[in-house]
This record gives structure tokens, sequence and C-alpha cells, in this order.
């Protein structure tokens, strides 16, 4: 690791990062633990862990710590469907029916409930830059807003939970209607894992293989995957969630986890396990225009175009967006092919660049990538909902108030 002074940044105000977190969310039993990662110009220029790995055992948090990334897992499944744009075998406005026959004729949601469902035709075809986009019409269960989210917590249609395989989960998709046409909304939704099948179909190879082999292997990713093995098994964080008088609860205790078992269902959307270390090379990756240390997982024309906003006539999520999801609520941000982006630095309020990328997940871990700054930073902590506190916004101020040097 480098002296942070080397590029561009002030080790005095990095130590802010540490203290900040240290006082507000660890020492206050707000957070359980917080490993933060910040890369700039090519070197590592700060790295902190602090708290506890497992606060009923009072196990400290290692630098080598695994956490349940949750919808970190996005990004890299979209960035494996684009592999197979880049080779020709899809196009992003390719018709999801061309590979799915069953979703041909899926109707929009009018009334009823499950078993009763009174739908419309759609205005078009959901197409694979939809799924891309979350503007297919799909939704999650956990949203609580309609009777369409309601039938998918019945028939656990989440990706993570799901029984009998992508293509069974797949398949009941295709029973419940869609909350709108395609392209006339956003809703955040399981659309990347239907992605992930996708990528299973379309390249002939299981969905987890490929990308072990096209992605994680090239990458030396080494301890990414959608289970724990047993010789990681002392690794895992436990996970924790928001209790009574804002008190964490243990939510998923890493002596009993379900990651510790191969899924049936392995989610493009939610389901990897990964490391601060394995993070940061991926986006790494990202960051030096889709390759990394020989290993080239993309073209950088292909993530420029994946990470420029897609939303229907440039609109913003907030005037898009039919959902309840955090990221929604902040005017400014666009989406992209698998990231959020910042479209109008002035309307997010942010510190920050224009055409940075970020996203996160469910159990508040981070990251976001800075081309105009030459900038990756991978935040990872383990607690849920992932809207509880402004944790991502405030570590965003203090990495760009550590800046001697700036490009913009």
């Amino acid at each position: 690791m480098s002296t942070p002074e080397a590029v561009g940044l002030s080790s005095e105000r990095l130590k802010r990062i540490d203290a900040f977190i240290q006082d507000r969310y660890i020492a206050s039993g707000r957070l359980p633990c917080a490993l933060t990662q910040v890369w700039r110009r090519g070197q590592l220029a700060h790295a902190s862990v602090l708290g506890l790995a497992d606060v009923e055992r009072g196990l400290p948090l290692r630098a080598d710590s695994l956490f349940r990334i949750y919808s970190m897992t996005k990004p890299i499944t979209s960035i494996a469907f684009m592999m197979l744009v880049e080779e020709g075998l899809v196009a992003l406005d390719d018709p999801v029916h061309r590979f799915i026959p069953f979703w041909k004729d899926i109707g929009v949601f009018q009334a009823g409930v499950l078993g009763g469902f009174v739908t419309r035709p759609a205005s078009g075809p959901i197409r694979m830059i939809d799924l891309l986009r979350h503007t297919a019409g799909l939704t999650y269960g956990f949203q609580q807003r309609s009777n369409v989210d309601a039938a998918y917590r019945k028939l656990k249609l989440d990706g993570v939970d799901s029984e009998g395989g992508l293509e069974a989960f797949v398949e009941r998709l295709a029973t419940v209607p869609l909350e709108f046409s395609p392209g006339e909304g956003w809703n955040y939704s399981v659309a990347t894992d239907v992605l992930g099948y996708l990528v299973q179909v379309i390249s002939g190879q299981p969905f987890d293989a490929f990308l072990k082999t096209r992605i994680f292997d090239p990458l030396k990713m080494v301890d990414t995957g959608f289970f724990v093995p047993e010789t990681q098994r002392d690794r895992l964080t436990a996970c924790y969630a928001l209790g009574g008088a804002g008190r964490m609860v243990l939510q998923d205790d890493p002596a009993t986890s379900a990651y510790l078992a191969d899924p049936a269902v392995k989610s493009g959307g939610g389901g990897l396990v990964s490391t601060a270390d394995d993070y940061m090379r991926f986006c790494r990756m990202l960051l030096n225009g889709g390759e990394l240390d020989g290993a080239r997982i993309v073209s950088p024309k292909t993530l420029k175009l994946m990470t420029l906003n897609h939303l229907p006539g440039g609109k913003e999520l907030v005037e898009m967006s039919k959902g309840l999801f955090t990221e929604a609520m902040f005017e400014g941000l666009g989406f992209g092919l698998g990231f959020a982006m910042t479209i109008d630095q002035a309307r997010t309020r942010n510190i920050g660049s224009l055409g940075e990328y970020f996203w996160g997940g469910m159990a508040s871990t981070a990251f976001w990538i800075d081309p105009v700054e030459d900038l990756a930073v991978v935040f990872m902590t383990q607690f849920m909902p992932s809207s509880t506190y402004p944790i991502r916004r405030e570590l965003r101020t203090l990495v760009y108030a550590a800046l001697t040097e700036s490009a913009a």
C-alpha cells in the first residue's frame, strides 16, 4: 500500500473515516463492523478493519472476512451478460422470449390476486435491455406495495430462496403479471436473476461455472462464490438487522447460515459471498476499462455503454421509479446496464464526480467507481436494511474530502 500523499490523498483526512465510523457506528452499537478500502491512481491508499465479525462470539473482523454482498452481485451478473453480447450471441434489443419462449405473452396487472389476476396485453415485449436497467415490469416481494409483489412473496420469487433451480424460478415468474409495460417505469426487481438464467442458457454453461471460469478465475477473485466452502467457514461474518429500540439483532448466524450450503438457485441478483479484496479486484477491472493484470473481461467501449444513463428519454430515477427503493429517492441519478450513476451532480448534492457509478447491497455494503478521479471505494459491513443509516453518503463525503489533487 502506497502513502496516500503519493496518489493525491491526505493521510490525516483519511484517518477521519475510521474515527467517524468507529465513534458513530461501531462504538454506538449501530453497526457490528466496517471494512473500507480506497483505491486511487493504481494504489491501495487506505484500508481499515473495524469492529466484530460476530458480536455474540466476540470474534474480531478480519481483512479476509467473508460478507454477503447481496445486490452487489448484480453488476457482476450484468458484466457476465455483456460478455455474451460482445460475442454476438445476444443483443440488447433482443426480446427475452427469444431464449425464454413462454415469456412471450406475459400480461400487465390490472386487478385481482394470485390465481385470479386480470391482465391486459403489454405494449411491447420485454427486451434484454429492460432486464439490465430494471424497466421490465418485474418486482421484488419485499416492496410490499402491490398484489403483484404479494404473489412474489407467496411463490418465493426473490431469487435467493426460490426452489427448484433457475429454470423453475423463471417458469414461475411467467405466472405472475408485470407491474407495468416494459420501458414505462423503473422498478428494482429480480430482473438480474433472470439475466443469470439467460447467461446459463445462452452460454450453455451453468451460471456459477460461467462466473468462475470467465470472471472470478481470470480476476483472481479466489474467495467469491454462491456458498462458503468448509475450509472458509471461520471467515463468514454474522449478519444483523434493525430490532426494537434501534438495537441490532442477529439475522443470520454464521454457524447455521444458509450460505454454508450450495444453493439450488444461483442468484445473479443477490446470491454471492465475497471479500473486500476480491470485490476491489472487480472494481479495479472496471476502473481500468474492463481489464486487470492482463485479464480482459470486457472492452472499454462496452463498459462505457454500460455506465451511461439508459432510462427512457434520459430521465432520472426519481422520475421513473414505481417502487420504494432507497436510491430512487435521490435526484440527479440515472441507471445504466447494471449500475446507477450521477448524471446531475448539483441535484444529487453529493461530493463526487459527474459520471461516477455505483451500487450497494441489502446488508449495507457499497462500492463506487469514479473514472474522473481514478478512484474506487469498497465498503463492507453486515446490517440490514441498508436504508437505516446514511453511512454510504457520509463515507462518500469523507473520501472526497481527503483529495488533495483533483482531476475535475
